[in-house]
């Protein structure tokens, strides 16, 4: 099944902390709840909300992707040029341009990077109003059997505004994500 990422806007964190816990209570993992906001301390104050991460926020990763893939494709050209050209049958032979394929593309994933880490996530930058006149995204990333425990929930809360849906993260960081988190829990806990 697929899963899908659930946008809602509202100006009340108190009822977004309320809204958390009980999908929580529902069975919904924590991981697949964030509540983006220009206010991360007062989101922070609320604990049981569960805020955007600073690299979250960010488009690095996108843009890291996007340059590496520049890159890929400029270091094949140089590769291909250099066996094209003859200039790989000299005493140096493959060596330099494989450095400099290499070089080029370690280079574009890099300033690909720099590009992200400077621009707001890709995903987020439809909620750029709402977040600069001080409301809140709350997003969840639900399978569609999910639906029903959300839509239960959202009923009972008039203040979330539906804002759409769109591509969640993948299960498979999901996944990691949850594992990680009890782990933690067990070391932290486990002697007390």
């Amino acid at each position: 099944m697929k899963r899908e990422r659930y946008y809602f806007i509202s100006d009340d964190l108190d009822d977004l902390e309320q809204v958390e816990s009980e999908l929580i209570k529902q069975g919904v993992l924590a991981p697949q709840i964030h509540v983006l906001s220009r206010d991360n301390a007062d989101v922070q104050r609320h604990d049981r909300l569960t805020g955007v991460t600073s690299l979250m926020k960010r488009d690095l990763v996108h843009s890291a992707f996007i340059g590496a893939g520049l890159g890929l494709a400029l270091a094949i050209a140089i590769l291909i040029v250099a066996r094209v050209a003859g200039w790989t049958t000299g005493a140096a032979g493959w060596m330099p341009f494989v450095f400099l394929a290499l070089a080029l593309f370690g280079s574009m994933a890099w300033l690909g990077g720099l590009r992200g880490i400077q621009s707001p996530n890709h995903h987020f930058k439809q909620f750029q109003s709402v977040l600069d006149e001080g409301r809140h995204v709350f997003f969840i990333d639900l399978e569609p059997v999910g639906k029903t425990v959300l839509d239960t929930v959202c009923t009972a809360h008039p203040g979330l505004q539906s804002a759409g849906v769109g591509r969640a993260t993948p299960g498979w960081i999901l996944a990691f994500t949850n594992s990680t988190e009890k782990w933690w829990y067990w070391r932290m806990w486990k002697n007390v």
